[in-house]
Parts: structure tokens; sequence; C-alpha cells
């Protein structure tokens, strides 16, 4: 496979420093990628350039993720519009080993392959570094006027700038540049991959480099992933798209990819998934021919669900969204994990009812008419029982006698109550 072709056809190419692709084609090539380890789990947005990682090593080159910590500790200004939050190293550490553990799910490192995976962390190099040796090994040898001319350092310099940037921030690419020269000695690595705001900070290492080793090294970077709507992409309402199921459910994961535009599916199948081409063009022109199918974003949802994830929390999370659309039954409901139902269910009106009186057994009418206010009225219960548009845990609700128990909570604490199509209400026994 070639590399750069290959990233070429999924649209995942903005710069390449001439003399790449030569390179990838005359012998195995090591390259990084940096991953800011400013939490415990890695989120949709990094998943771009864990994807370029992937497809190196796939092409039989020897991917790197380089955990930030020191960079971490100082905060990198593209992007930005202001300076982040900084770790200590116990953080830093913690949040590596998460960041290991996900990141095994897309690259082989323990195969012993010659072109197996490594994590590094640029705060063993860095923290030795005194001040002193720093600025006479590193920033002797990059002008300010060559930093300045960088778009990260331009932009928050400019007259638009709301906030300045401190020294710390405005020397973070000599940091990076530090980090491509330490891994171009000791590991032979040369390349380094990431977002297009990135390519000031890489061209700074490539500087380095030629500079002080006189050697050769070379940048490629992958454009910064938008919505088609202008909106940022891997935000919702409630943030960040997390690849740790304890942040975002898997059926949560599940509905962003399902929920993307025609146009940003047909531009996401080929980033986020490792579908050929073939497989691509085959699904766009179904696509094109009956767009109310949906068949981009489902198979976009299932691949990165299921290579996230798993397959069974794929298969939970297609259920659930059958429960919410109507097609699901009372066997489905059961089946769902308590994160998984909660999720569905989320901002659906609550009531609290008391755990004992459910033992002892409410009548019906008296349970969502009383004891939870679902309904207003009794007389407006019953009707709705009479025109058969109650359900509850996805059952018909039939008999206005009926009495309702502790057999009815799902998970010994829920019970899902339906009038008609598409209200849903929530009782929570306490």
């Amino acid at each position: 496979m070639n590399f750069v072709e290959e990233l070429n056809w999924r649209g995942m190419i903005h710069d390449i420093m001439p003399g790449t692709e030569e390179q990838l084609q005359k012998e195995l090539t090591s390259a990084y990628v940096g991953i800011d380890p400013t939490a415990d789990s890695l989120h949709i947005g990094h998943l771009v350039g864990v994807m370029m990682l992937k497809h190196l090593q796939l092409a039989g080159h020897k991917p790197i993720a380089l955990i930030g910590g020191a960079t971490g500790m100082i905060g990198d200004p593209s992007g930005k519009s202001q300076e982040r939050n900084l770790l200590d190293e116990e953080t830093l550490r913690h949040n590596q080993q998460c960041l290991k553990a996900q990141l095994n799910r897309f690259l082989d490192f323990d195969s012993g392959e010659p072109n197996a995976a490594e994590l590094v962390n640029n705060y063993d190099w860095m923290k030795d570094y005194s001040f002193l040796e720093f600025i006479r090994d590193i920033g002797k040898h990059l002008t300010v006027n060559y930093m300045m001319s960088k778009d990260s350092v331009k932009k928050r310099l400019g007259e638009e700038a709301k906030v300045g940037m401190s020294f710390t921030e405005f020397s973070y690419q000599l940091v990076q540049g530090t980090d491509f020269l330490h891994l171009y000695r000791a590991k032979n690595c040369k390349l380094q991959m990431g977002g297009s705001d990135q390519w000031g900070n890489i061209t700074t290492g490539t500087e380095l480099i030629r500079r002080k080793e006189s050697g050769e090294a070379f940048a490629l970077t992958c454009p910064l992933i938008t919505k088609a709507d202008g909106t940022k992409f891997g935000k919702t309402e409630s943030g960040n798209v997390w690849l740790d199921a304890k942040l975002t459910s898997p059926y949560k994961f599940y509905q962003f990819w399902l929920n993307t535009s025609d146009e940003d599916a047909e531009k996401y199948i080929k980033i986020f998934t490792l579908l050929n081409k073939e497989e691509v063009n085959e699904l766009v022109v179904k696509h094109r021919e009956a767009p109310h199918a949906r068949e981009l974003q489902k198979r976009l949802a299932e691949e990165v669900t299921v290579m996230v994830h798993s397959r069974e929390d794929y298969d939970m999370a297609v259920e659930a969204s059958q429960i919410l659309f109507g097609r699901g039954t009372a066997e489905n409901l059961k089946k769902l994990d308590e994160q998984t139902f909660l999720a569905i269910f989320e901002g659906v009106p609550q009531f609290r009812v008391s755990k004992a009186e459910l033992a002892a057994g409410i009548n019906v009418v008296d349970l969502l008419a009383d004891t939870a206010a679902v309904f207003p009225s009794k007389g407006e219960l019953r009707r709705t029982i009479k025109g058969n548009g109650l359900s509850i845990n996805k059952d018909k609700i039939t008999d206005q006698e009926l009495v309702v128990n502790d057999d009815y909570l799902i998970g010994n604490k829920y019970i899902l109550v339906q009038k008609g199509k598409k209200n849903y209400f929530l009782l929570i026994a306490e």
C-alpha cells in the first residue's frame, strides 16, 4: 500500500513536504503524531491522527504515538485563543496509561515486528533539560524572526487577538521541535504528522534537524475536520464525544455518527473507517440513489462504533435506537445496561416513586395519575387505556384494574411509561 496515495484519496492530506513520498517508498520509516494528554480519554477529534498512524502501520511503516507530557505542562497556542490549564506529573502519567489502552485498539504495539507501534512521552527527555542547556542547545538555532513568522504565533499577536501570548506558549514550537530532534536521534524518526494547524510547529522540527544534524526530515498534515454547516466537528451540545464508554456511552457515540449530514458522511467514511475505495464508492452511489435510507450514515456508525467499542456495543446501540423510535420490545428493553438505558431516555420527564409502595402493588390508574403525575387526571388515563395508547415497559396496557408491583422494575429501579407513540416518562423507584 502506498501510504501517501491512500491518504490522498481519503482526503487526509493538507500539506506535504517535498520528498516525503520518496522517503516512504525508499525504506521502512518511523513517523509520529503528538497526542495531547490533558484528559484520560481520547475524543473523536484525536481520531484523525490515530487513523493516520493506523494507515501508516498498514503500509508497513512504524507509528510512534507521542504523549505530550511536557508540552501538556505548557499548552499549545495553535488554534487556541487563550492559554490552557497546566497539569501535574501524576495526572499526566495516569492519562498516559489510559490513552495507551485506547490506542491498543487501533495500533499493534506487541507483535515484535519491525514496524510495531511505540508509545513515548516527551516529559521523559524534556524533564532533564536545564533552562540554560535548552536556550544554548535549541534556542540559539532558530531566530525570533523565524518563530514569529508562524501562523500560530501571528494569530495570537495580531491586532485582532484579545489575549496576548506568554513566553511559555511562544517557546512551545521549540519544545515540539526538540521532540522531533530527539526522536530523529533516538529512533531514526524522519516524519511528523498532525493537523494543518501544526504545520508551523512541525517544520520547526525539520529545521532543527537540518541545522543541528545536517539531517533530512519530513512533514505531513491533514486538513482540520469541519462539519458542512460550519460548526466544530466532534462537539455536541453536551461537549466532546469521547472514546471512553464511561464518558460517552456507545449508544450516544453511535448516534453521533448516525446523525451526520449526507455531505459529512461522504467525507467521514473515508477518514474514519478502513473501508477501501471500491466499498466507499459503492456506498456513495447507493446513498445518492436513496438518501432517505441513510445507508452511508448507518455503515459509518457501524464501522466506527465497532472499531472504537465492540460489535456487542454496536448491536446494543442499534437495539436501543429501535426502542426509542417505536420498534423495540419489552425483551430489548430488559437487555439494556443502565448506562445505555439512561442515555436513551435522557431528558425524558422523571417521577420518583416509593419502592416499598411498589412492592405492595399499586393500581395502574392510581400510580400514573396520583403517585406519579404522568396524566393530569384519572379520566384521561382511563380514556388512553381504552384507546390502546398506554404502554408500560413497551407492553400495551389494556386493563384499568392492573396492579403494578416491583416485578415491573427494569434493573430493579426503573419503569418506562409511554403515552401514545412519542411521549415517554420514567418512574424511578427509591
